[in-house]
């Protein structure tokens, strides 16, 4: 049976609150999967400094007056 045939039989003739139902019990179930899959989350304090190296040579008033005057030329 496929998948298609298999809602037709068994879900759509359901209520619209059972079917609410049937979503949300789905939806915390694979909530739980992907859950399980991922791997530790990381602390944003991780990326302190990453890519600092790319803001050695920038002046940074130079790059605030410039984003500025961008801003001030966007219609």
């Amino acid at each position: 049976m496929t998948l298609e045939q298999l809602y037709s039989q068994y879900i759509k003739p359901l209520s619209l609150e059972d079917r609410m139902k049937i979503i949300v019990m789905t939806a915390q179930d694979i909530e739980g999967i992907i859950a399980d899959q991922q791997p530790l989350q990381h602390s944003l304090l991780e990326l302190e400094g990453v890519g600092a190296e790319l803001w050695n040579q920038v002046e940074a008033q130079k790059y605030v007056n410039d984003l500025r005057t961008e801003w001030d030329q966007r219609p």
